[in-house]
């Protein structure tokens, strides 16, 4: 008789930012989602048999997404988070760059020293001329 898949993991609740934009309002924002880490014991449970031995050996460490729905910051409706984020493998999350070390080497590689301010376009001449008052 095989063994359960739980068997081989140890299970750990976890919490994670996401950034998802609700489709009512096509607002984006930034949600703590709910996660379960699985990682993978160090040795085989007992009574396991040649089969289990072999499962075990492709065994990764993963998160399982609980949440699948977030409620809108804006707008205050729920909605349904992507389902391909459901699962992704721990091995492969460690090797993505965080967004802000993204920025700041997307940044020095274009030769800026920081992040530019967001400059606002020039007022019309109509709103920068002197009143000359009522009339």
């Amino acid at each position: 008789m095989a063994l359960d898949e739980r068997a081989f993991f140890t299970e750990r609740p976890e919490t994670r930012q996401g950034r998802y934009q609700c489709p009512k309002c096509r607002r984006t924002g930034d949600y703590t989602i709910r996660w379960v880490r699985r990682a993978k014991k160090d040795r085989l449970p007992p009574g396991s048999d040649e089969r289990d031995r072999a499962r075990f050996a492709k065994l990764r460490d993963y998160l399982l997404r609980l949440d699948d729905e977030v409620t809108c910051k804006t707008c205050g409706r729920k909605f349904e988070i992507p389902s391909q984020h459901s699962l992704m493998f721990v091995d492969q999350l460690a090797g993505l760059p965080n967004e802000e070390d993204l920025e700041r080497e997307i940044a020095a590689a274009s030769g800026e020293t920081g992040p530019a301010p967001e400059s606002k376009p020039p007022l019309p001449a109509r709103f920068t001329r002197k009143s000359s008052g009522w009339k």
